[in-house]
């Protein structure tokens, strides 16, 4: 594994109370129309920057649109989040290449569907952690 490691959505919550903070690499139209974590009730507030745009174009100024809005240097861990837990390897993967300590939240914000196609499974929403639901950041 080339990041610290995965984590559960519940396990990820138990970070960032420790003070990690929550990187969402989802899609701005994700963001609005699915929703958002909330981190209200930790120490900080989640970043959004997405690993790619709709279509799958890949964000090429991810890492440094990061190193911008994260202390890289003070040892500060990082929770990457995506809507299944598949974009957040591949991002945590290269914030650890930066320099970062990163870690994937397993499931993701929607987590996987079920057998009707909805996301209603697991992740992050469906595990009952705090969302702020269609509402735009």
């Amino acid at each position: 594994m080339s990041y610290a490691g995965d984590l559960t959505p519940q396990q990820a919550w138990a970070k960032l109370e420790q003070g990690a903070i929550l990187v969402d690499v989802r899609t701005e139209g994700e963001w609005a129309h699915i929703g958002i974590p909330d981190t209200k009730a930790t120490d900080n507030d989640p970043l959004f920057i997405p690993w790619t745009f709709p279509g799958g174009i890949p964000n090429r100024d991810f890492i440094t649109d990061l190193t911008q809005q994260a202390p890289v240097d003070d040892g500060t861990e990082l929770v990457f989040l995506c809507r299944s837990g598949q974009r957040s390897i591949a991002a945590a993967i290269a914030a650890t290449q930066a320099g970062f300590t990163s870690y994937n939240v397993l499931e993701g914000f929607e987590g996987e569907p079920d057998r009707y196609g909805e996301r209603t499974v697991n992740g992050w929403k469906n595990r009952g952690l705090p969302t702020n639901l269609g509402i735009a950041k």
